[in-house]
C-alpha cells in the first residue's frame, strides 16, 4: 500500500467491473497499481448475480477475451459447479452466468496474484494538475485523513467521469434534458424449481420476451421450446403478458418492462431477479439516489411475493440475497477524442484503433414499462476505438467503463459489465505502458500494444 503522500505508477478510481479489470491489467503489465474504491468492498454490480452481458454476441460468439478468460479459468478452479456459462434467453442476448460468491473469490484471487493494492472506504476529493496532466490525487479516507498520492497515470473508472471532471474535462449526463435511466435493486431467490418455470413459459410463450432478434431465426413458440430444452431459467417475464401485466394494472406489482430472471446456482436452485425500478430522478445526485433505497427494498419484497404467488416454480422459493447497493444504470460520460454513436453500435461499425468490442443491444430503460431495445446488426460485435477512452484536453487520464465517450444510445449498450471489463482491460494496459515508457500523453501510445492479447 502506498504511504501517505506516496507515489504510485497507476491509480485506478472505481472498484466496479471496469476498475477491477483495469487494475489487474495495469498490474500484470508491470505497473505499481492502486485501486481506490469509495465502498467497503470492490465489485460494484459484479457480485449481485446479474449476468455478464456484452461478453457473447447474439449468435453466441465470445467477443471479450484476456482478463475475462482468466476470471473464468480461476472461478472454474475454485468451484467448477459455479460456472453456468453463456446462456441464451432466446430473446436477443447470451448472458455469462457465474455464481456471484465464486466470482468474488476468483476476482480477489487475481487481485492477489497480480499484487494490486487496494484502498477501500476512500474518496478522491480533488486532483493536482497542470496543462492537462494530473500529477497527484487527494484522497479522503473514512477516518477523515487526507492523503496525497502522486502517479504517472489515472484511470477514471468512477462510472460518471468524476476524475475527468475534477481535472477539467467535459462531462455529458443523461439525455439532452438530463433524464436518466431508472435505478434498481436486484435480489436473488433460492429453492426455485426450474422445470415448472420453464414449462410455464413453454406453454405460455406470450408471457415472456422472446424472439426479438431476427438472427435467432425462431418464432416465439419455437424460442419458448428452445428455452425449455436448455434447462436454464434465463428469461424475462413480460409486462405485456397477462400475469405480470394484470398485476401491474391492479397495483399488485409496480410498473416495469419485465422481470428479468437469471440463473445463479444450479446446486442451490437459485436465480437473480431484476424487476425493481424507480425513474424520474437525477442519478448524479447522491441524496436523490440514496432516498430511493427504502422504496426499492419494498419493491423487492413485493416482487418476491408476486413470484411466489403467481409464477410456477417459485411456490417454495425464498429470498437468499439482496444487492448491497442501489443499481445505477446511467450518470455521466466523458467528452473524448471520439464519441461512439448509436449508429456505430447497431451497424456493427469497425475502427482502425479498436481496443475493445461490444455486442449488447442498445438498451435504454425508461420510466414505468418503457424500454428501448435495438439489436446489433446481424448478431455481430462493434468496435470501441481507443479515442473513446481519452478525454479532450487531458493527457494522462484515461476513462474506462460506462463513462467512456459515447452518445446516449451507444452508452445504453456499452454500460454492461462485460464491455466494462473489456474497456477497463484496455485502459489498464495503456496506463501501464504510459508509466513504463515514461510517456506523457495517452495519444502517443500505439494501439497494437494494447490489443496484443485482448482482441481476436
Amino acid at each position: 500500500m502506498a504511504d501517505r503522500n506516496g507515489i504510485m505508477s497507476v491509480i485506478i478510481v472505481g472498484g466496479g467491473a471496469a476498475g477491477i479489470s483495469a487494475a489487474i491489467s495495469a498490474s500484470k503489465n508491470g505497473a505499481d497499481t492502486l485501486l481506490v474504491e469509495s465502498g467497503s468492498s470492490i465489485g460494484g454490480d459484479l457480485f449481485s448475480g446479474m449476468p455478464l452481458l456484452g461478453t457473447y454476441t447474439s449468435l453466441g460468439n465470445q467477443c471479450v477475451h484476456g482478463i475475462l478468460d482468466e476470471i473464468i479459468d480461476t472461478c472454474n478452479m475454485i468451484d467448477p459447479r459455479a460456472y453456468i456459462g453463456p446462456v441464451c434467453d432466446w430473446r436477443t442476448v447470451y448472458g455469462l452466468c457465474i455464481k456471484p460468491e465464486i466470482l468474488c473469490l476468483g476476482i480477489n484471487s487475481l487481485l492477489r496474484k497480480y499484487c494490486v493494492k487496494l484502498l477501500l472506504n476512500s474518496m478522491v476529493t480533488g486532483v493536482n494538475s497542470a496543462n492537462g496532466t494530473v500529477t497527484s490525487l487527494r484522497i479522503a479516507t473514512q477516518g477523515g485523513k487526507i492523503t496525497t498520492i502522486s502517479c504517472d497515470a489515472v484511470v477514471d473508472a468512477s462510472g460518471g467521469g468524476n476524475i475527468t471532471a475534477m481535472a477539467g474535462g467535459e462531462i455529458l449526463a443523461g439525455d439532452e434534458n438530463r433524464n436518466f435511466q431508472p435505478v434498481s435493486l436486484v435480489f436473488r431467490m433460492a429453492n426455485v424449481q426450474f422445470e415448472p418455470l420453464l414449462r410455464f413459459i413453454r406453454d405460455n410463450p406470450e408471457e415472456a420476451l422472446l424472439a426479438e432478434n431476427p438472427v435467432l431465426k425462431k418464432k416465439r413458440a419455437e424460442a419458448a421450446m428452445a428455452l425449455y430444452n436448455s434447462g436454464y431459467p434465463y428469461v424475462a417475464i413480460s409486462a405485456n403478458g397477462k400475469v405480470l401485466g394484470q398485476a401491474i394494472k391492479t397495483g399488485a406489482m409496480h410498473p416495469c418492462t419485465a422481470a428479468f430472471v437469471t440463473p445463479t446456482s444450479i446446486l442451490l436452485e437459485e436465480v437473480c431477479l431484476n424487476a425493481t425500478r424507480i425513474g424520474g430522478i437525477d442519478c448524479t445526485d447522491e441524496f436523490t439516489v440514496s432516498a430511493t433505497l427504502p422504496e426499492l427494498a419494498g419493491q423487492v419484497a413485493n416482487t418476491a411475493r408476486f413470484f411466489k404467488e403467481r409464477i410456477p416454480g417459485f411456490e417454495n422459493a425464498s429470498i437468499s440475497s439482496i444487492a448491497h447497493r442501489v443499481g445505477v444504470r446511467e450518470t455521466g460520460r466523458i467528452k473524448g477524442e471520439y464519441t461512439l454513436s448509436q449508429s456505430d453500435v447497431i451497424e456493427a461499425v469497425k475502427h482502425t484503433d479498436v481496443i475493445a468490442r461490444g455486442c449488447h443491444h442498445v438498451d435504454i430503460h425508461g420510466a414505468g414499462t418503457a424500454q428501448v431495445r435495438i439489436p446489433v446488426k446481424d448478431g455481430q460485435s462493434y468496435d470501441i476505438p481507443f479515442r473513446c477512452l481519452i478525454p479532450l484536453g487531458l493527457k494522462n487520464v484515461i476513462a474506462a467503463g460506462r463513462c467512456i465517450s459515447s452518445d446516449r444510445g451507444a452508452n445504453g449498450s456499452l454500460r454492461v459489465m462485460g464491455t466494462c471489463i473489456a474497456t477497463g482491460q484496455a485502459a489498464g494496459m495503456a496506463a501501464a505502458i504510459l508509466s513504463r515508457e515514461n510517456k506523457k500523453d495517452f495519444r502517443s501510445i500505439k494501439v497494437n500494444e494494447i490489443t496484443e492479447y485482448s482482441i481476436r
